[in-house]
């Protein structure tokens, strides 16, 4: 029979909690990128800024381009788990005001306009902010190569 330690119990945690943020960086990372490429490419930023306006988005012409850009270029950082913390609270902000100005409204369901994507990918991005990307990110290769351990 064999006895698990503390300390392998530990690393056994360590490494799904390490995992766990890799996957939900990724997911996230590919959804908010996806919405900002939309945003430029399909919907293109005048169809977006004309989209903001009809929703009653403040300053349309400037919200579109920064949130366009924020989730595009966000998006890549967290997959990269580049700047973690600080695009995690500029994603979630951006998701907060999209669910207050837009979609609280609506009620819940996303298939309804409602807050259900929005709350989703506010908080997700919330705890990336609160948690970090954990180990298998560029934020921990560069803190470790400013930074090495002795």
């Amino acid at each position: 029979m064999t006895t698990t330690t503390p300390s392998a119990i530990s690393r056994l945690t360590d490494r799904g909690t390490n995992i766990g943020l890799l996957v939900l960086r990724i997911v996230l990372g590919v959804t908010f990128l996806a919405h900002g490429a939309q945003k430029f490419f399909v919907f293109t930023i005048p169809g977006t800024q004309a989209s903001f306006a009809d929703m009653g988005v403040p300053l349309p012409e400037v919200a579109a381009i920064v949130v366009a850009t924020l989730e595009l270029v966000g998006g890549a950082f967290l997959i990269l788990g580049l700047a973690t913390r600080i695009v995690g609270v500029m994603l979630a902000v951006d998701m907060a005001v999209a669910l207050f100005l837009v979609h609280l409204s609506s009620g819940f369901f996303a298939a309804d306009g409602g807050v259900e994507l929005v709350l989703l990918l506010a908080v997700g991005a919330l705890v990336l902010a609160l948690t970090g990307p954990g180990v298998y990110a560029l934020d921990t290769f560069v803190r470790r190569r400013i930074a090495p351990t002795s």
